[in-house]
């Protein structure tokens, strides 16, 4: 007889043998034991954590006859009437499973719903399973909305999915949902040892411990992989072979890292990189294994009482206590994220033990200067309490010591000329000085109040007489910005352009320019230095523009005009200067677009039936939906 995988031998057959899912379990029993039953369930989770044994023990539970043939729905399905033994055997013809993977477009979806019309043969309940639901098209997902909204009674639909959001919200709405958590280690490490048990295998408990942390969740992960472990040890489970089938770095080599990255031993940390270089160790699992430790030392920094870890039975408890005790709470968190980081840096260093050394000498380069194996240790607690002592010492002695006092930058002083072309006309206050204990102001919106700030100090060789007080800065009055009323646009300033008085030269130019746009003959930055550029002098075989941007000025911009200018029979050289630009095409454009706007709103606002509506239905027009046509 051929050999069953764990696996599949120590699949659960009902909810009883269920491990690590007891949320889902309850609501399923509790729901089979008062008959209220669902037209479609969703099961989600990770990689085998048992939705599909899920879904045949709800299937069993449906359509279970008893042993004597006179059973009903429940919760504890016999497992050997005639529909449980067919559907443990996959020749159940009412429980049909579709796998969406590899049947994913719209005719086996089609053809499966083709089945629905048809009621059960054997069972009481026909069972349609679609696992990896998300890999069907959306057309298959819109094909089967309908029956999976309003099934026939006999008919039930469960749906297996890992990635969840990939099913559509339609289907989402039309089911209930379980989401199937992975399994923590010390779940796995129990049903392994139960199975160990029953095969009567020889397994070591660090062995086991390993297998579980390298399922990640995943039952049927860990028993492949103790399937795995029985062959590479031919017949039982040691913690060292297991390690070295896993590729995973012995704790003693992870312990011996941490504590020489708390003396700061940077030769210990170098040599056992190279130790796990030469035993063919993965890299990736030293950073994992480190990232354990680190927050099992976080854990005991910051509980004591649980130095002697969770249940007394952890054989690394005492040595990850004693490295608690010689690492800062601080670097302990720093080297933790370091290692939690640095396992997707891997992949980018020339191989992957230079990129653990660096990881692992990162935290070297951050440890304070001096700080060693007899250094003393710092006590992040006490810090801050010292920190501002010192400093307030600091500026007592800087403050005491003699010297020249550097002088500060003075900001600068508009002219009068200068300020009285920003301010309004209406508005022009003279500079106020104010005391420092000036009262608060209360200003209005758009009024221009005096702006107090602290005095700037003067150099001693600037200082007065004795006696007296260096002078204070003044400070110019700026005008307040007047926040909007809800609901109102502000456009943007450059919308007001100024009228362009009308040239011989600017004319030319916006003819020109538009004339070569409309032939395509220029594209892209040509274009662009076309229509940004004012026409400043003509001559025979040269013409001046001038632009505001040097980023327009480019040689291949200027040639590609050039070339253009020509095939409209203007060979001439173009020569570009950097300065204000009062008339280019592209303001003249604007203020064309801006004069149509103006028109269109104008006839809008005067046509009488507009106004009719206005008045009569209280209408209004909504700012910036109107068009010019």
């Amino acid at each position: 007889m051929s050999y069953l995988v764990l696996a599949r031998k120590y699949r659960p057959r009902n909810f009883g043998e269920m491990v690590g899912q007891e949320h889902v379990v309850q609501a399923l029993t509790n729901a089979l034991t008062q008959q209220r039953l669902h037209h479609a369930y969703l099961f989600t989770g990770t990689r085998g954590v048992g939705k599909t044994t899920v879904s045949r023990i709800l299937a069993k539970s449906l359509n279970c006859q008893g042993p004597d043939g006179q059973g009903g729905i429940t919760a504890t399905p016999c497992g050997v009437c005639q529909a449980c033994t067919d559907i443990d055997g996959g020749r159940f013809v009412d429980y049909t499973e579709l796998d969406a993977a590899s049947n994913r477009g719209v005719d086996e979806v089609q053809g499966l719903l083709e089945q629905a019309v048809y009621k059960p043969v054997q069972g009481r309940f026909k069972v349609f399973m679609i696992d990896e639901v998300h890999m069907l098209t959306n057309t298959a997902f819109n094909a089967m909305l309908k029956t999976l909204e309003e099934p026939p009674e006999y008919l039930k639909f469960v749906l297996a999915t890992t990635d969840p959001q990939k099913v559509p919200v339609t289907v989402l709405s039309r089911c209930l949902q379980f989401n199937l958590r992975p399994m923590a280690p010390e779940t796995v490490l129990d049903h392994l040892t139960r199975v160990l048990g029953a095969e009567q295998v020889a397994a070591e408990h660090g062995a086991l411990r390993l297998l579980a942390r390298a399922a990640r969740g995943s039952m049927r992960d860990a028993l492949s992989l103790t399937d795995q472990a029985i062959a590479y040890g031919n017949g039982e489970l040691v913690e060292g072979g297991v390690r070295q089938m896993l590729g995973s770095a012995d704790r003693g080599h992870v312990h011996a890292l941490i504590e020489a990255l708390a003396l700061g031993d940077g030769r210990t940390v170098v040599e056992t990189a190279e130790a796990l270089r030469r035993d063919g160790l993965s890299a990736a699992s030293t950073l994992e294994e480190m990232t354990s430790v680190l927050q099992a030392m976080a854990v005991v920094q910051a509980v004591p009482s649980r130095a002697a870890g969770a249940d007394g039975t952890d054989p690394d408890a005492a040595e990850v206590a004693r490295l608690a005790s010689l690492m800062p709470p601080d670097e302990t968190q720093l080297l933790y994220s370091l290692c939690l980081h640095g396992r997707g840096e891997l992949g980018l260093a020339p191989d992957e033990y230079a990129g653990l050394t660096m990881v692992l000498l990162r935290l070297l380069a951050f440890k304070p200067a001096g700080e060693g194996a007899t250094a003393e240790k710092k006590s992040p607690l006490k810090a801050p309490a010292e920190e501002p002592a010192a400093r307030a010492t600091a500026r007592t002695a800087s403050a005491s010591a003699p010297g020249p006092v550097p002088e500060r930058a003075a900001a600068p002083q508009p002219s009068p000329a200068t300020e009285a072309s920003r301010a309004p006309q209406s508005a022009a206050p003279a500079p106020v000085r104010m005391p420092d204990h000036a009262p608060a102001l209360q200003a209005r919106p758009g009024q221009r109040v005096p702006v107090v700030d602290a005095p700037l100090r003067r150099p001693a060789a600037d200082a007065g007489p004795a006696g007296d007080a260096p002078p204070r800065d003044e400070v110019l009055a700026v005008p307040l910005r007047v926040q909007p009323p809800p609901g109102a646009r502000e456009l943007p300033r450059e919308t007001a352009l100024a009228p362009i008085p009308p040239s011989e030269d600017g004319d030319f130019w916006h003819a020109t320019v538009t004339q070569l746009v409309l032939a395509e003959a220029i594209g892209a930055l040509a274009r662009e230095l076309a229509l940004q550029s004012q026409l400043v002098a003509r001559d025979v075989d040269q013409w001046l523009l001038r632009v505001e941007r040097e980023t327009l000025n480019q040689p291949a911009s200027r040639e590609k005009l050039q070339n253009a200018l020509a095939g409209v029979g203007h060979a001439v050289r173009i020569a570009i200067e950097i300065g204000a630009v009062s008339d280019s095409p592209a303001r003249r454009n604007r203020l064309a677009a801006e004069a149509r706007q103006r028109a269109a709103e104008e006839a809008i606002h005067n046509d009488p039936e507009v106004q009719s509506l206005m008045r009569q239905w209280d209408a209004r027009i909504v700012p910036g939906t109107l068009k010019p046509a």
